[in-house]
């Protein structure tokens, strides 16, 4: 969580340095690239990093197997993606894509070659040796495109903040990692695994069609200045968050695996851990959701008008976060068929959600992007319950508690915003719209005693890790 929090740092460092140097159309041909090409990372990947991760037995031979696996396959993607650059330009008619696309098919390089590494000091819970990687990484590339932007490069500057991640990375996992490939072998079992990777890429190839959805649309019927905004409003919100969950999700995955034979002990973690994010993340997320105004005037300046935007993929952001529990269960319980047909209605809702709201305009999408996990994180406790060894009655009636929170947070944090007038520097009424938030989830924690009792389980929590730490 640490490392975490140093991580959202610097990516909201990076939206607010890079969007005073850049134009949106900058990074709208950015996000136009990574909308179609970043399909390659889900086969990349083939489900094997956590196939390994979720495996009881993991044997030196059937790593070293999955390391030159993942990387084969990260070199083919790298090769294909070059060749398929003028495809990706003819998709959005922007010429300027080719060159672009063709550098950045590196990235598959690197993360092939790293996905085994991060498996690995996954499943030996190295959480430490991680958080160097994921910190130092960001900090570099953002350090390489601010001089790259100020020397007026452009979008180029993004496509090396990029590459320039991906590969510090790589680096650092295999120094922390401590240990190099061996020769692949043909005797060695590797059947279980590419079975498992192939259930998960299914569940996240439906993901992604769905997650790129609204980036498609923008960028095909509108153009990149267009993409540009909704880009920097959903890297300002769901860039930090997704990092966050990723974290969490890591460590939930690793744990549930342990503790699978043991109901009593993961039904206890599920609820904890659903509320451990509710009562943090989802609660920050209704200051940004009432806040939104003074935080985009603030963060990213006056030339970008996408305070409503925020708000509403902030809100996007809650719903996704509450149905996260459930995707921790099906992995570590091995229910990858059972996730991937919860993926396909997921996946579905939001389309149709997305499509819908196109008709008006990038508001319209963020409005659909939105509604849509509002649909569907009911359900996903629903056929949770029904396919996996848990009780979703608690996860329900935490989730109440949570959307509770962060409602008050929210109209909190809305009110402490409207307070302030145009007079007022902005800063002072970002702080305002924070302080009435926090003030209101602290009167709801006194005055409510379950909420009080979540609050208290959250900090005696955080505080045994600490110790433990």
């Amino acid at each position: 969580m640490g490392g975490q929090l140093v991580r959202m740092v610097v990516q909201v460092l990076a939206v607010v340095i890079l969007a005073r140097l850049l134009d949106p159309r900058d990074f709208g041909l950015l996000a136009m690239v990574l909308s179609v090409v970043a399909v390659a990372e889900i086969f990349r990947d083939m489900g094997l990093s956590t196939a390994a991760i979720q495996a009881k037995v993991l044997t030196p031979e059937q790593r070293d197997n999955l390391f030159w696996l993942n990387s084969c396959i990260g070199s083919g993607l790298a090769l294909l993606a070059f060749v398929a650059a003028p495809l990706v330009a003819d998709v959005f008619h922007e010429p300027v894509l080719v060159p672009m696309t063709k550098v950045l098919a590196l990235m598959f390089l690197f993360n092939g070659m790293a996905t085994q590494y991060r498996a690995d000091l996954t499943r030996r819970m190295l959480f430490g040796r991680l958080v160097v990687a994921d910190t130092a990484a960001p900090v570099v590339g953002l350090l390489v495109a601010t001089a790259l932007a100020v020397a007026g490069a452009g979008h180029w500057a993004l496509v090396a903040q990029l590459l320039t991640q991906y590969l510090t990375v790589l680096v650092l996992v295999v120094v922390g990692a401590g240990w190099l490939p061996g020769r692949p072998r043909r005797d060695v079992p590797m059947g279980d695994f590419l079975k498992f990777g192939w259930t998960i890429v299914g569940s996240q190839l439906i993901g992604y069609v769905a997650n790129n959805t609204d980036s498609v649309i923008i960028g095909s019927r509108l153009g990149a200045g267009p993409l540009g905004l909704y880009n920097r409003a959903f890297q300002l919100v769901m860039s930090p968050l997704g990092q966050l969950r990723g974290s969490t999700g890591t460590v939930g995955v690793s744990l549930l695996a342990r503790v699978q034979d043991d109901p009593g002990r993961s039904q206890r973690y599920v609820e904890r851990g659903q509320l451990a994010l509710g009562c943090t993340v989802v609660a920050g997320l209704g200051l940004i959701i009432g806040g939104a105004e003074p935080i985009v005037d603030v963060m990213l300046g006056p030339k970008w008008d996408v305070a409503t935007i925020l708000s509403l993929l902030a809100l996007a952001g809650a719903f996704q976060t509450l149905s996260l529990v459930g995707y921790w269960v099906y992995v570590s319980q091995g229910l990858t068929r059972d996730l991937m047909h919860y993926s396909v209605v997921s996946a579905v809702i939001k389309v149709l959600c997305v499509v819908a709201g196109s008709r008006w305009g990038v508001v319209g999408v963020a409005v659909g992007y939105a509604i849509a996990p509002a649909l569907s994180w009911p359900i996903s406790f629903w056929w949770l319950s029904r396919h996996a060894n848990v009780r979703v009655a608690p996860l329900y009636s935490g989730a109440g508690r949570i959307a509770l929170i962060t409602s008050v947070t929210a109209m909190g944090a809305w009110a402490g915003a409207s307070i302030s007038d145009d007079s007022v520097p902005a800063v002072l009424s970002l702080l305002a719209s924070i302080g009435c938030g926090l003030s209101g989830y602290a009167l709801l924690v006194a005055c409510v005693r379950p909420i009080r009792a979540d609050a208290m389980m959250v900090f005696a929590a955080t505080r045994t890790a600490m110790r433990r730490r």
